[in-house]
């Protein structure tokens, strides 16, 4: 299935700008456990898949940046030096990535890219993060900015944070930039340090099914969510100025004070700190490889 969305990639790229491109596999993820975690200062457990978005890309002389979508069946040009939101939703995923690069003092000169994948779109497997950092790292490599890895993870964030307008954590960015074959990767959303642990079994698979049922961190729900948990840690931190996110409470404390939070509040919390050690314990059960 891969080598077929390749060769359409660039087929499509050698048939519209008659040069041969730049190939780039950007991997979606899923994540074990550790769900609304990230934002949170919290841990994630994390795989890349073999899902993914593929890019073909080549720099052009005509200082404009030259983009068709495969899966959205739409070609734009943006001007460069010149960046505002497009009326192409998609294409403000791509323009995000190089505001960042130009915010860290890179000029992106034109370029030609055509993409395409099999990562079903809002489907929670981060359809949007493989475009950001996959993007990005064609930039780097194109145009030799030598940025590193952790920096294309940040600016892969920043640019659907501050240009799409989705406050979503950096799990979804990092994965794409550090996952590894047959690994799954257990990330502190706050420090930013990983830990790689096997997940190469012959007798287990992780199973991806499509339900058709549609995901958007851009949904009010999703922003609710988020917004609840911080009306949670202002009222926790009240209570006890060091703590600075979901990460710093402890079960017994948020207990303690479980008949004075909203009911709701309370549950978005309590959710966020079991989660964290739900987490820990199932890397443990790892190391020991005891999975049932």
């Amino acid at each position: 299935m891969i080598h077929k969305i390749i060769n359409t990639v660039s087929n499509q790229f050698r048939n519209r700008f008659k040069t041969k491109p730049l190939l780039v596999r950007s991997p979606g993820r899923v994540n074990l456990i550790g769900e609304h975690t990230d934002y949170n200062e919290g841990f994630v457990l994390p795989t890349a898949i073999d899902k993914s978005i593929i890019f073909a890309v080549s720099p052009n002389k005509d200082r404009l940046y030259r983009i068709y979508s495969i899966d959205m069946y739409e070609y734009r040009e943006f001007i460069a030096g010149s960046l505002k939101k497009s009326s192409a939703h998609w294409a403000n995923y791509l323009l995000g990535v190089i505001d960042q690069v130009n915010k860290m003092g890179f000029e992106v000169p034109g370029f030609d890219c055509v993409f395409g994948g099999d990562i079903p779109i809002g489907a929670g497997l981060s359809s949007s993060a493989a475009i950001e950092a996959g993007l990005a790292f064609c930039v780097n490599e194109m145009f030799q900015l030598h940025i590193d890895k952790l920096d294309l993870v940040k600016l892969s964030q920043r640019a659907e944070n501050e240009f799409v307008g989705v406050k979503c954590g950096i799990m979804d960015q990092f994965t794409n930039i550090f996952g590894a074959p047959n690994k799954v990767m257990k990330l502190d959303c706050r420090s930013l340090e990983y830990e790689y642990f096997p997940f190469d079994f012959k007798d287990i698979y992780i199973v991806l099914y499509d339900t058709r049922v549609s995901h958007s961190l851009a949904s009010s729900e999703y922003n609710i969510r988020r917004a609840q948990c911080e009306q949670g840690v202002a009222y926790l931190k009240n209570h006890n100025p060091r703590i600075q996110s979901l990460r710093d409470v402890t079960s017994g404390f948020l207990e303690s004070l479980k008949d004075q939070m909203d009911p709701v509040i309370y549950k978005r919390c309590h959710y966020v700190v079991k989660e964290n050690e739900r987490l820990l314990a199932a890397c443990d059960d790892l190391k020991n490889k005891e999975l049932g």
